[in-house]
């Protein structure tokens, strides 16, 4: 298909003249039936990379999404233009609701799922039934970011790919260094991938770092920020209780903003009303982790305040990237104190497991063995060993790894169960050393002398792009003076219409 051509699909699905930086040319070489790793700037509209090939192309494209919201906000706004062969299997549908979705699977062009969903063997059976033309990874970085603890099931995705007759294959991130890249290539079993790499520094983005003694300074200086702003904002936290606290006290002080928190130990309905009230500009402060942001498509957020920094420079960029997609003056500001240390190391922690875990651990699944037992459903092993879901995720993703385990059935070896003992240890040392080194990374932009941006982006690419917003404190923006003045929200108004299509969309049960 010529460029051309690609421009008037683009125009006829999606109301776009013109393509964005890189999409022409990741959806071009896709395809063309061309493996593709793509790096695009967060907001840059990565998802029509593969949305737009889905709608041209003869059979179904698949896409692996971290989120449930995320995929529920895409399959929105795709039958919202038009198209409707679009659908998500998600931990939203009931049983029934699931077993009707897989029996009417083959209607659809565009299927969302979750890298824990493609592992469930109904699921998994009936994808295979399905032509299969292009297999995408949304938001690639995951695999590097989450896969080694979290989520181990971003690393078998690669067993997934073959599985289902070698589609072609697309990789999409915001942020990725080389060394993340490299690491997504080889998660995927990917040989010869088409690379197309963006700068992901954005012009419309003011940075500014203050130093305080103590994390309660940080909420009274947010609120003084706050008080004269009237801006969409983002309040980034380490800590479920922090979230909850600082917006309590916000709702309090500021009784002219509408605040909320977010995380992920709320119910999965409440974390959706709350993602949508920010979306419609009902809410103008919300107090968030990291559980909150990916995908998250709303224009004129202007203010992403970091209360605590991740545990990663990867992942401050996603964040900070939520900002000022309508190509607005947005700024990023980050609160330190010295005490700022402890918490991501505390997570750090919490995702490996330590050396007696590992042994308790070893020893269960060997009285298990000798009892002819099957191994228990998750939850009951994390509560009979006393281990956090990522650090059990971690071990039973190694033990499948190396055999010892096969589906819920423990296999015994007794060499190999002593060189597993010694390899898990050794494993556990080294993702600890990465993601403190990962950790130092960020720590060293803090206390560093000199711009923010330029230090910031450098680790990721050659060049920057030359800000058209004041760049930093460092380099003179007093951001302290800066106001964005009146109110932007402006309450959406719908034509009868609108109102009657959203209606149905909500009521659509295969979202």
């Amino acid at each position: 298909m010529s460029n051309r051509s690609l421009e008037k699909e683009l125009k006829h699905y999606f109301g776009f003249d013109t393509f964005k930086t890189g999409q022409k040319e990741i959806i071009s070489d896709v395809m063309n039936g061309r493996d593709t790793l793509g790096i695009l700037p967060t907001g840059s509209g990565k998802s029509v990379c593969y949305q737009l090939p889905a709608m041209l192309a003869e059979g179904v494209t698949v896409v692996v999404s971290p989120l449930v919201s995320l995929m529920v906000d895409q399959v929105k706004a795709l039958k919202a233009k038009g198209f409707k062969r679009v659908t998500a299997i998600n931990s939203f549908l009931s049983q029934e609701q699931k077993k009707q979705l897989l029996s009417q699977l083959s209607h659809y062009k565009l299927v969302y799922v979750s890298p824990e969903i493609l592992q469930n063997p109904l699921v998994k059976e009936r994808l295979k039934t399905l032509p299969i033309s292009l297999f995408v990874v949304d938001e690639a970085h995951c695999i590097s970011q989450w896969g080694h603890e979290f989520r181990t099931d971003y690393l078998k995705l690669a067993n997934v790919i073959e599985t289902f007759n070698r589609p072609t294959v697309l990789a999409l991130s915001g942020t990725a260094t080389p060394e993340v890249q490299k690491d997504i290539v080889t998660q995927l079993g990917m040989t010869d991938m088409e690379s197309h790499i963006y700068a992901m520094d954005k012009e419309n983005i003011s940075f500014a770092i203050e130093h305080v003694e103590h994390p309660n300074e940080k909420l009274v200086k947010i609120e003084q920020l706050l008080k004269y702003q009237h801006a969409p904002t983002m309040i980034y936290f380490s800590s479920r209780q922090w979230a909850e606290k600082a917006s309590g006290e916000l709702s309090s002080n500021l009784p002219d903003k509408r605040v909320a928190f977010y995380h992920g130990g709320m119910e999965q309905s409440d974390r959706l009303l709350i993602q949508q009230q920010f979306m419609n500009d009902q809410l103008d402060v919300i107090c968030c982790t990291s559980a909150f942001g990916m995908g998250i498509d709303k224009k004129n957020i202007r203010y992403v305040i970091h209360f605590h920094l991740p545990t990663q420079t990867e992942s401050f960029i996603q964040e900070i990237g939520r900002a000022g997609r309508d190509g607005k003056h947005s700024i990023s500001v980050v609160y330190y104190s010295p005490s700022d240390d402890y918490l991501p190391k505390k997570l750090i922690q919490s995702e490996l497991p330590e050396a007696p875990d590992i042994q308790k651990t070893l020893n269960y699944l060997f009285n298990l063995y000798q009892s002819g037992a099957k191994l228990p459903v998750d939850e009951l092993v994390q509560q009979e060993l006393e281990l956090t879901e990522t650090q059990w995720r971690f071990i039973k993703y190694h033990c499948h790894q190396h055999h010892l385990l096969y589906q819920q059935t423990i296999v015994f070896n007794r060499d190999k169960w002593k060189d597993f003992h010694t390899f898990l240890t050794n494993q556990v040392e080294n993702r600890f050393q990465y993601k403190m080194a990962k950790f130092s990374e960020l720590i060293s932009w803090v206390h560093r002398q000199g711009c923010r941006r330029k230090s910031l982006y450098q680790p990721f690419q050659t060049s920057l792009k030359t800000p058209v917003v004041p760049c930093c404190d460092f380099c003179g923006f007093d951001w302290k003076n800066f106001t964005f003045g009146q109110k932007e929200a402006v309450m959406i108004q719908q034509d009868w219409n609108e109102r009657l299509r959203d209606i149905f969309l909500l009521g659509d049960k295969h979202e």
